[in-house]
C-alpha cells in the first residue's frame, strides 16, 4: 500500500466517524517555543492548553513534522530521520479511552477491502502505563487482546506531557511484531527493534506541575475535561504494509535513493559507508523540499539554518559518492513528483522550490571553495608550527561559518597528512547544542507567562475587532495587567496592559504594525496606547501607560485610534499588495512573499528571487504600481471559506496560519490576497508609490523598500532639489547630468591613476638606496625601515620584492618595510631562499611585528603582510624584527 493511500484511508476512516478533517499545518510553527512543527499535536496545542476553544469536539489530521535534534545521526542507522508524517485523531472532551482504543483496533485490523490496513491481530502487542488498569481492561476484555500480549511500562515510556506544567496523561502504544529475523521474542518491553511501535494513544486526564525530565514532576489532579491525542507514524506503517526492512526502503524515500544511484553509479546495499550517504541524501532532500515548500529559505539562523545544514549535508554526501556536477535539480524533482501525490501544492510551487534549492546548491559549492582556502591556511599554519593535528576550534570555525561538514574537513586534512581534533570539535558542537537547549527551555517557561492572558480569555472570550468599520467606539475594560501581573486597578504613571471586550485598535500581525491612540474612561482617566499585541489568539492586549487618573477593571471606556497613523499604515499595506502582484507579473510566481512590514508612509516587502532584480525591471514594476493608482480601483474585503478563496486565485503568504474562514482583500482586477489587515478604500488614496531599491537579505530572498503618499512626495521633492543643485554645479540640463557627471568622474579617475603611477615610481626609486644600505647581521643582509605615509599595500609589496631582488649573490636577505596608510600601520616582509635556510621565515617575522603593532598578519615563508592599530608602535616593531633576526640567524 503506497503512502498516499495510507494517508487517504486514515482521513476517510475518521471523517466517516464524525471527525473534522484538519489540513496539515505549515512546518513553520505558530509557537514561540518551536522552530518547526515536531509533533502531530502541535497545531492543536492551544486547544489542549485551554488558550482557545476547539472548532469541533473531534478532529483528525496527517501533520507534516520535522525533528532535528540529532542531524549527525541521520543515515548511520535506519531509524533516524528528520521529516515524518504523523497521523492523528483528537477528542476534546468527547470520547475517551474506550473510544480511542476501539477506533485504533478497527482501523488497523479491518481488511483492506473494508477500508482498513489489514494487519494480523495476532501480531499486535500493547503497552500501557504501570497503573492504568482501565486501559488494560479495555484491551483485554473489550478488544480481546490476550493478557500475555499486554505489557506495562513506566513513566519514561508510557506517560506523556508537553515538558511544562499543563495537561498530561498515560499512554497506550500499539506495537507490531516483525518476526524472529528482527531479534528475540518477549514483546516491546524486551525488543523494540522487533516489536516496533506504530501508534501511540495519549489519554490526557491529569494536570502536571513543574519539574525536569520525563519523570520528575508532580501530578496536581484531574483535568476538567478529558482529551485524546493519538499519533500513528505514517512511515512506520508504510514500512510494514510495503514489506520492507526500514523506512528508507518505503516508496517516498526509495525513489530518491534510486535517483542518487542513477547520478552516482553507487548501488544501495553495496557498502556500509555509501549506504549511510544514500540515507542522508534521501532523508535530507525530502525534508528540504518540504521546508522550502512551506516557505523556509536557507539562512544562518533559526529554521533557515536547519534547512541550510541538511541541504549541505545532502550535497556533500552526493559528492562523497562520486557526483561531480549539480545534483539538486534531479533529486528535488523526484521528491516533488512523489510527495506531490499527498501535497499538491508542491507541484504548484515546483518552480519556486527548485529556484531556492538550486541557489543554495550554488552557494554551498562557492562556500566549499572559500572554506578550502581557509582550511589550506590552517593546514599550513599547523605544519609550520610542527603540529600534526588540526585544532578542534579550526574545524568548528569551518563548520559553523562556512558550512563545512566535519567529514569534509577530516578527508581534506588527511589528504595533507593531518588528523583533526575531533573530540575538541565535538565538545564545541555540544556546547553550541547546550546553549540552544537552554534557550529553548527558557522559551518554554513562556507558557507560565501566558496564564494571566488565558484567564482573561476564559472569563471574557475573544476581543471583538471593530476597526474595519470604525476608528473609535465604546468598550469595557475586561482585563488589566501591571508589570505582567493581573491587577484590579492601576494609577497615573503605571505601565499597563489593557484588554477590552471590543476595540478599534489593530493588533500587530500579518506584517502590519499596531495602531496607537488613547483609551478614555468615564472617570476622566486616560491611557496612552503605544502598542497592541495578541499573546493569546483572539485576545488583543493594549500596551501603554496611564496618563491621567485611575484605571479599574470593569470600567466603561472609549477607545480611539490615531487616525492619521492608521491611514498612513493602510496606504502602505495596500501598496504592499500592489507591489507583490507587480513583482509576480514581472518575475513569475517564484516572487512569492517571504515577509513584510507596513508602517506609516513606508513599507518593506520580502520575496523569493535567486538573483538581484535589474534596475530596469524595478522601474517597470514601479510604473505598473502607479498606473494602477491612476485607475482608481476599489479595494474590497470579503469573508469566505479557504477553499473558495483558493478557487478565486487568492494568494496566501507562506508560513501564515489560516482558519476555515478567511478574509480576502481584492484590489479591482489587479490583486487578490488573503489578508486580515486594514486598507484604503480606493487606490487613488495612495497618491504615489516610490520604490527606493532592492537588496539581498538571505539566500534566494530579496527585499524591496518603498515610500507611499506624502512620504514618497517628500522624497521626490528632496531629489528634485539635489538635481537642481547638480544642474547649477555642472551647468547642464537634467537629462545631461548622467553624461556630464560620468565624464567628470572619468577624468578624476584618470588623474588618480597618474598620481598613483607617480607615487609608485617615487617609492620604487628608493629601492637601490635601501639595498645598498642593508645591515649585516651575522652574515644576513637586513633591510628594515619606513617609507612615506600613504604608500598602499600593493606598492609596499612591490618595493619590498624589488629590494630583495637587488641583494646580490647567495647572501641571505631579509627585507622588512613599514608605512602608515589610512591611520593604520602596515608592514610587508620578504626573505630569500638563503635566509629561509637559516630559519628566517617571512610569516614568523610578520607575526612578531604585527603583534607589536596591535594587530595580526600572515602569509607564506617567502613573503608575508601584516598590520595593526597603533602607528606609534612602528619603531618598536622594527626593533622586534631586528631582535628576531639576531636570535634566529
Amino acid at each position: 500500500m503506497e503512502s498516499a493511500e495510507i494517508r487517504r484511508r486514515w482521513l476517510s476512516f475518521f471523517e466517516e466517524r464524525g471527525h473534522a478533517v484538519v489540513p496539515s499545518a505549515s512546518l513553520i510553527a505558530d509557537d514561540p517555543t518551536l522552530l518547526l512543527v515536531n509533533a502531530g499535536m502541535v497545531p492543536f496545542k492551544p486547544y489542549f492548553l485551554g488558550e482557545t476553544k476547539p472548532p469541533a469536539p473531534r478532529a483528525t489530521s496527517v501533520q507534516k513534522c520535522v525533528r532535528t535534534p540529532d542531524i549527525e545521526e541521520v543515515g548511520k542507522t535506519t531509524r533516524h530521520g528528520t521529516f515524518f508524517q504523523m497521523c492523528g485523531n483528537f477528542s476534546f472532551g468527547d470520547y475517551f479511552k474506550e473510544g480511542a482504543i476501539k477506533y485504533a483496533w478497527e482501523l488497523l485490523t479491518s481488511s483492506v477491502a473494508d477500508g482498513g490496513y489489514g494487519l494480523e491481530p495476532e501480531k499486535l502487542w500493547i503497552t500501557v502505563y504501570l497503573d492504568d488498569d482501565e486501559a488494560e481492561t479495555i484491551w483485554r476484555d473489550v478488544i480481546g487482546v490476550p493478557a500475555e500480549r499486554i505489557q506495562r511500562l513506566g513513566k519514561k515510556d508510557n506517560f506523556w506531557s508537553m515538558g511544562v506544567p499543563g495537561p498530561c496523561g498515560p499512554c497506550s502504544e500499539i506495537n507490531y511484531d516483525r518476526g524472529p529475523e528482527f531479534g528475540v521474542e518477549g514483546g516491546p518491553a524486551v525488543n523494540d527493534e522487533r516489536y516496533v511501535e506504530i501508534w501511540n494513544l495519549v489519554f490526557m486526564q491529569y494536570e502536571r506541575g513543574a519539574g525536569d525530565g520525563k519523570e520528575d514532576f508532580p501530578i496536581l489532579g484531574d483535568l476538567p475535561s478529558k482529551n485524546i491525542d493519538t499519533g500513528l507514524g505514517l512511515e512506520r506503517l508504510a514500512m510494514i504494509l510495503q514489506g520492507v526492512q526500514n523506512m528508507y526502503e518505503t516508496d517516498t524515500l526509495r525513489v530518491v535513493m534510486d535517483k542518487a544511484t542513477e547520478l552516482t553509479g553507487v548501488q544501495y546495499g553495496a557498502a556500509q559507508h555509501t549506504d549511510v550517504s544514500m540515507r542522508v541524501v534521501a532523508d535530507h532532500i525530502r525534508t528540504s523540499v518540504m521546508l522550502i515548500g512551506d516557505g523556509v529559505t536557507p539562512g544562518n539562523e533559526g529554521r533557515g539554518y536547519v534547512l541550510r545544514r541538511i541541504m549541505r549535508r545532502a550535497i556533500r554526501n552526493m559528492r562523497l559518492m562520486g557526483a561531480t556536477g549539480p545534483v539538486v535539480q534531479d533529486l528535488v524533482d523526484v521528491v516533488i513528483n512523489t510527495m506531490g501525490q499527498q501535497y499538491p501544492e508542491l507541484v504548484t510551487d515546483r518552480k519556486r522550490i527548485e529556484t531556492v534549492a538550486l541557489a543554495e546548491e550554488a552557494a554551498f559549492l562557492k562556500a566549499v571553495k572559500g572554506g578550502t582556502n581557509i582550511l589550506d591556511t590552517a593546514v599550513t599554519e599547523t605544519k609550520a608550527a610542527g603540529g600534526t593535528v588540526l585544532s578542534g576550534d579550526k574545524a568548528f570555525l569551518l563548520h559553523d561559518t562556512w558550512g563545512f561538514p566535519i567529514d569534509l574537513t577530516l578527508e581534506m586534512a588527511a589528504e595533507q597528512g593531518l588528523s583533526v581534533d575531533e573530540p575538541g570539535f565535538r565538545r564545541l558542537m555540544q556546547e553550541q547544542r547546550d546553549r540552544a537547549k537552554a534557550d529553548a527551555k527558557a522559551k518554554k517557561t513562556g507558557h507560565a507567562d501566558m496564564s494571566a492572558y488565558r484567564e482573561i480569555a476564559d472569563g471574557s472570550g475573544a476581543t471583538e475587532f471593530t476597526g474595519y468599520a470604525t476608528n473609535q467606539g465604546e468598550s469595557t475594560i475586561v482585563g488589566l495587567l501591571v508589570n505582567g501581573v493581573s491587577a484590579p486597578a492601576a494609577s497615573e504613571g503605571d505601565d499597563v496592559e489593557v484588554v477590552l471586550d471590543r476595540t478599534p485598535f489593530y493588533a500587530e500581525g500579518g506584517g502590519q504594525l499596531a495602531d496607537q491612540g488613547r483609551i478614555k474612561l468615564d472617570s476622566g482617566a486616560v491611557i496612552v496606547v503605544r502598542d497592541v499585541q495578541q499573546p493569546v489568539p483572539g485576545v488583543s492586549v493594549h500596551k501603554g501607560s496611564v496618563q491621567v487618573g485611575e484605571v479599574t477593571v470593569g470600567a466603561s471606556a472609549y477607545a480611539a485610534i490615531d487616525v492619521n497613523r492608521r491611514r498612513a499604515i493602510a496606504r502602505a499595506h495596500s501598496a504592499t499588495h500592489l507591489t507583490h502582484q507587480a513583482l509576480r507579473d514581472a518575475l513569475g510566481p517564484t516572487a512569492a512573499q517571504a515577509g513584510s512590514e507596513n508602517s506609516p508612509g513606508r513599507f518593506r516587502f520580502d520575496f523569493g528571487s535567486p538573483n538581484a532584480v535589474p534596475g530596469t525591471v524595478l522601474t517597470d514594476v514601479e510604473q505598473k504600481i502607479n498606473d494602477v493608482l491612476s485607475r482608481e480601483l476599489d479595494v474590497t474585503a470579503e469573508i469566505m471559506s479557504i477553499d473558495e478563496a483558493k478557487k478565486q486565485g487568492a494568494i496566501a503568504e507562506f508560513g501564515e496560519k489560516y482558519g476555515e474562514r478567511v478574509r480576502v482583500v481584492t484590489i479591482g482586477d489587479f490583486s487578490k490576497e488573503l489578508c486580515g489587515g486594514t486598507h484604503v478604500a480606493n487606490t487613488a488614496q495612495l497618491g504615489l508609490v516610490k520604490l527606493l531599491g532592492e537588496s539581498s537579505i538571505g539566500s534566494g530572498v530579496r527585499r524591496v523598500e518603498a515610500l507611499v503618499g506624502v512620504d514618497a512626495y517628500n522624497f521626490l521633492a528632496k531629489e528634485h532639489t539635489v538635481v537642481a543643485q547638480l544642474q547649477e554645479l555642472v551647468k547642464g540640463r537634467p537629462e545631461e547630468l548622467p553624461e556630464k557627471i560620468a565624464s567628470m568622474l572619468g577624468k578624476l579617475k584618470d588623474a588618480e591613476k597618474e598620481i598613483e603611477k607617480f607615487r609608485a615610481e617615487k617609492v620604487l626609486q628608493a629601492a637601490a638606496g635601501l639595498a645598498e644600505n642593508a645591515q649585516d647581521i651575522k652574515g644576513v643582509a637586513l633591510v628594515v625601515g619606513t617609507v612615506p605615509d600613504g604608500t598602499g599595500a600593493d606598492d609596499l609589496r612591490k618595493l619590498v620584492l624589488d629590494v630583495r631582488g637587488r641583494i646580490q649573490g647567495d647572501r641571505p636577505a631579509v627585507v622588512a618595510l613599514f608605512t602608515t596608510a589610512n591611520d593604520r600601520p602596515l608592514t610587508v616582509i620578504a626573505t630569500n631562499e638563503a635566509a629561509r635556510e637559516r630559519g628566517l621565515k617571512a610569516g614568523d617575522l610578520v607575526r612578531t611585528a604585527a603583534k607589536t603593532l596591535g594587530g595580526g598578519g600572515g602569509g607564506k615563508p617567502d613573503v608575508a603582510q601584516g598590520g595593526g592599530q597603533n602607528p606609534a608602535a612602528i619603531p618598536d616593531a622594527i626593533a622586534a624584527v631586528e631582535r628576531l633576526v639576531v636570535e634566529t640567524a
